[in-house]
């Protein structure tokens, strides 16, 4: 697919381990053509972890788009009614996020630029990343799953043995997630195999 029309939201949130993969899928959409405006959130802005720095993943985010990116729930709230995202991606989605967005709480920049977005009634993509989606999480990644014009890449659990609860999206299937979420289906299969 040729995503050279499109304005894609990136919405990263505090699922530290895959940032890395976070990363190559914005290269990724980035190289397909598309034009991707990060929003990052809180925690993704601030916290140094053993994964790397804060400041220079954000930056290096930047760098790759070519978008300074949307850092504050301020600078959120008019991707509603500027009504400019074609698509918007929560990747990784953490748990925190997941039910968050469940329960309409808009507290941060990435939470508010989905509300702000989803008010045009338009697709939302979520990658989930939780070490909790088979535990407290797993109603609120159903819930997620009922409702409209939300899209889940497809997930499966990533280390079952040392982490039975924890689900992983499968960030290579970003692409093909985004396409049929812009013609309003869900690709399949949602849950896949390690």
């Amino acid at each position: 697919m040729d995503f050279d029309k499109y304005n894609i939201g990136f919405g990263i949130t505090g699922s530290f381990c895959t940032f890395a993969k976070a990363r190559k899928a914005v290269e990724h959409l980035c190289e397909m053509g598309a034009n991707v405006i990060p929003i990052f959130s809180f925690n993704a802005q601030t916290c140094d972890t053993r994964f790397g720095s804060a400041k220079e993943y954000v930056e290096g985010i930047c760098e790759i788009t070519g978008n300074e990116g949307i850092r504050s729930i301020c600078a959120a709230e008019p991707i509603g009614p500027n009504n400019f995202l074609d698509i918007m991606v929560i990747a990784p989605c953490t748990g925190n996020t997941a039910a968050k967005l469940t329960g309409g709480i808009v507290d941060t920049p990435v939470l508010m630029a989905a509300k702000a977005h989803m008010r045009n009634g338009k697709p939302l993509v979520i990658a989930i990343s939780t070490n909790d989606a088979l535990g407290a999480g797993f109603k609120n990644i159903g819930m997620l799953m009922n409702m409209k014009n939300i899209y889940f890449v497809p997930f499966g659990q990533d280390n079952y043995k040392s982490k039975p609860n924890s689900m992983v999206a499968k960030m290579e299937l970003l692409p093909e997630t985004i396409e049929a979420a812009l013609q309003g289906k869900q690709i399949q299969p949602v849950l896949q195999e390690p």
